[in-house]
């Protein structure tokens, strides 16, 4: 958004503090659930479009909108699945990215436990 200051703050780590880790992927999962295309199961351009007042992002351009696609459009098809939606949120919270690999660590820890006994 050239020239247009944004203040941003990241309210993800906040959330994933005070929801877990279930809780949290649970509400990004409802989250991808008021952003997709109910036919496609899928972020499109068009959904996002429709959509992004529930984000607080009404006020973008198409070609921002088009951008937050591409950003996450790990596959090329040109919208986000689920997989890619979560992925982008956590890729645009540097604090997150660090919690998830604390998460990560703390699952393996658990597996390992659970197969030594």
């Amino acid at each position: 958004m050239a020239g247009k200051a944004v203040d941003f703050e990241d309210f993800l780590p906040t959330m994933a503090d005070k929801l877990g880790e279930e809780g949290f992927m649970g509400e990004l999962c409802n989250g991808f659930s008021l952003l997709m295309d109910r036919d496609k199961k899928v972020i499109t351009f068009e959904s996002l479009k429709r959509n992004s007042a529930l984000l607080g992002l009404q006020g973008l351009k198409d070609d921002e909108l088009w951008s937050m696609l591409k950003e996450g459009d790990l596959d090329g098809d040109g919208c986000l699945n689920q997989m890619e939606f979560c992925i982008l949120m956590f890729r645009l919270s540097p604090d997150l990215m660090e919690e998830s690999k604390r998460w990560l660590e703390e699952a393996v820890e658990q597996e390992l436990r659970d197969f030594m006994s």
